[in-house]
């Protein structure tokens, strides 16, 4: 019986580690299986993650092509008709040239004056009509030369002025909105030489 017992005490200690071993074995499986699922868990949280961003990044950029689209929408319809706006103009300044180049009132008929008033006026509407669409002058005569409206042509010394003033306007310039449409050929003022020796 002792011998049985022994047996059975030695199986019983045999058994136990072995069910130890088992239990450590599952345990050990099972703690894998945490951790292959918390890994798992990380990298579909961090491919959300990464999904959730690059939407983001899609949505903004979709929303700067809408508003840039918006604005080249804007300023085609704004500035649509800025080729045919210069040719007008050039149309324009031949018909100031033609104004400019009639004898004086007192040398004139009365269809010759009626002519040129029906000139005059044609000029004033064209001159309306253009403004009507955002055309202004640019105001040059004796304003300080601004490199970005003028085009200077020539300089006229003269002791009036300070050096750098507008003192002849060749070609009336003319902005379209905000816009240069085409600049101002001008004359600008510069000490003569025997101001420049004092």
């Amino acid at each position: 019986m002792n011998k049985k017992n022994f047996q059975s005490q030695e199986e019983k200690e045999i058994l136990d580690n072995l069910d130890l071993k088992i239990k450590k074995v599952k345990k050990t499986k099972s703690n894998k299986k945490i951790d292959n699922s918390a890994e798992i868990k990380q990298k579909y949280e961090e491919r959300i993650s990464n999904l959730r961003e690059e939407k983001l990044r899609l949505l903004a950029e979709m929303e700067n092509l809408r508003k840039r689209a918006n604005r080249e929408k804007i300023d085609s319809i704004k500035y649509g008709s800025a080729n045919l706006a210069r040719d007008l103009l050039s149309s324009s300044d031949n018909l100031s040239r033609a104004l400019d180049s009639l004898p004086k009132e007192k040398d004139r008929t009365q269809l010759m004056d009626n002519f040129v008033n029906g000139l005059k006026m044609i000029q004033k509407e064209l001159i309306s009509v253009l403004e009507k669409h955002g055309v202004k002058k640019i105001e040059a005569m004796h304003n300080k030369f601004d490199h970005n409206y003028h085009q200077a042509v020539l300089e006229v010394e003269t002791e009036e002025h300070e050096e750098g003033i507008v003192v002849q306007e060749i070609q009336s310039g003319y902005t379209m909105h905000d816009r240069l449409l085409r600049p101002t050929m001008v004359g600008v003022s510069k000490k003569s030489a025997k101001d420049k020796k004092d």
